[in-house]
């Protein structure tokens, strides 16, 4: 076993016993060199190869060609995956996106997606964030761990420079694509990889290997943080008054008692589970929830969603919950579960009334008939039990001809026995 070949096997230890090793194979030499190691392996679990095409480039028309020729000559079965690339203000972030998006659509539960970034790679990751002006997390640069769907994305090459990778090819007589694009250094990554590395290089011949040990010190102070973050957030939980949303939410008070910087740590790490984070000029906009009047009802935009304050409690919106609600249906058999297109669903129990049944929403001006109470107004009735106002316009009301007679979920707001439970819609919340 080559030396090589010793340290790869040693990486991927944790996780011999996966259902499978899937190796992103673009036919560079990187990834070209990745399967040939892991293909030489004795003990490890199946073997198999993801190859996307972007159509990004003529070029890369003969690349699952020669991955097939490469494939099939190590007794491994490769999966090609052609993507649409939705070009925007950067071309590498959109094809990035596009080839993930495809690797995590084929990654079986358990299995391993591996990638054949190397050293220098990370030194790159790191240089680049840096001139983003990135926090801490953002130059841990790339973990050499992390789930990605169903399984986990591992790069058991991180601390392996190419020069190692190409002396092995070499000697190994492999061969492998060239994409022309690398060497566009309009691109920043190309522009950091054959201008500004070198020259860091040819004055500190250790640059790469010291820019990704800084990198990986860094990922342990992250830790520390995320540690930190997660006993602010435990915190801040509390009682949740109305836990049927099924929203991810916190409990503000605790967290408006942490010092600035802890805040902003403690969302921080919430809110890398659902979005983008923001970045520094962006943040006044938790401030101004954060300090908003208790009967406020501001609301942060954020790239995947949107965090609405309601009293001393926020929310994570995103997906159908930042949208309308459609207009009212009509409810032939009560017996049945009725779908609210965009809103989940409704089941009715209680003394049915006579009139024609349907689902409506809030437009203003309802009241209701409180046993006991008599026609109370809709709108003070929900002030009264504190229903966040992000709910008020998507919360199912029954109406037996043009009576009110059942607000969904709120069992003290019915005329009679009726009870309206609502199932509220179900989606990712942006979970990342």
């Amino acid at each position: 076993m080559t030396d090589l070949a010793s340290r790869v096997q040693d990486k991927l230890a944790p996780w011999r016993d996966a259902p499978c090793w899937c190796v992103a194979l673009s036919g560079g030499l990187d990834s070209t060199v990745l399967l040939h190691v892991l293909a030489t392996l004795k003990e490890r679990p199946a073997l198999r190869a993801i190859h996307v095409h972007h159509g990004l480039q003529h070029a890369a028309d003969v690349w699952p060609e020669h991955c097939q020729r490469l494939c099939d000559a190590l007794g491994v079965e490769l999966l090609v995956r052609r993507v649409k690339v939705v070009q925007g203000a950067s071309l590498e972030q959109a094809a990035r996106d596009a080839r993930y998006q495809a690797f995590a659509e084929v990654l079986q539960p358990g299995e391993l997606l591996l990638t054949g970034q190397h050293r220098e790679d990370q030194a790159e990751t790191l240089l680049l964030r840096l001139l983003r002006g990135a926090g801490l997390r953002g130059l841990a640069a790339m973990p050499e761990c992390r789930s990605l769907a169903a399984g986990l994305l591992v790069r058991p090459l991180l601390d392996i420079s190419r020069d190692d990778l190409l002396a092995f090819a070499l000697a190994q007589g492999l061969s492998w694509v060239e994409d022309p694009s690398n060497a566009d250094t309009r691109f920043n990554r190309n522009y950091l990889r054959h201008q500004v590395l070198p020259a860091l290089t040819s004055r500190w011949p250790q640059a790469s290997r010291s820019l990704a040990r800084a990198s990986a010190h860094l990922a342990e102070a992250g830790e520390l943080l995320d540690e930190l973050a997660r006993d602010d957030l435990a915190r801040a939980q509390g009682v949740e008054d109305f836990s049927w949303l099924g929203l991810p939410s916190l409990h503000l008070p605790p967290l408006a008692r942490l010092s600035p910087a802890r805040q902003r740590n403690a969302l921080q790490f919430w809110l890398s589970r659902f979005t983008r984070l923001p970045d520094t000029d962006h943040w006044a906009g938790w401030s101004d929830l954060r300090d908003a009047r208790v009967d406020a009802s501001p609301v942060w935009k954020l790239t995947d969603g949107e965090l609405h304050r309601a009293d001393e409690r926020c929310y994570w919106l995103s997906g159908a919950w930042l949208d309308a609600p459609d207009a009212e249906l009509t409810w032939d058999d009560p017996q049945q579960a009725l779908l609210l297109p965009g809103n989940g669903s409704v089941v009715l129990s209680g003394t049915v009334p006579l009139e024609p049944l349907r689902i409506a929403y809030r437009q203003g001006g309802e009241s209701m008939n409180i046993p006991g109470r008599g026609h109370r107004d809709l709108k003070r009735l929900l002030n009264e039990r504190q229903v966040p106002s992000f709910v008020r316009s998507r919360l199912p009301l029954l109406f037996a001809g043009e009576r009110l007679v059942a607000v969904a979920n709120l069992p003290d707001l019915t005329d009679g026995d009726l009870q309206l439970v609502w199932s509220v819609p179900t989606s990712e919340q942006g979970l990342r």
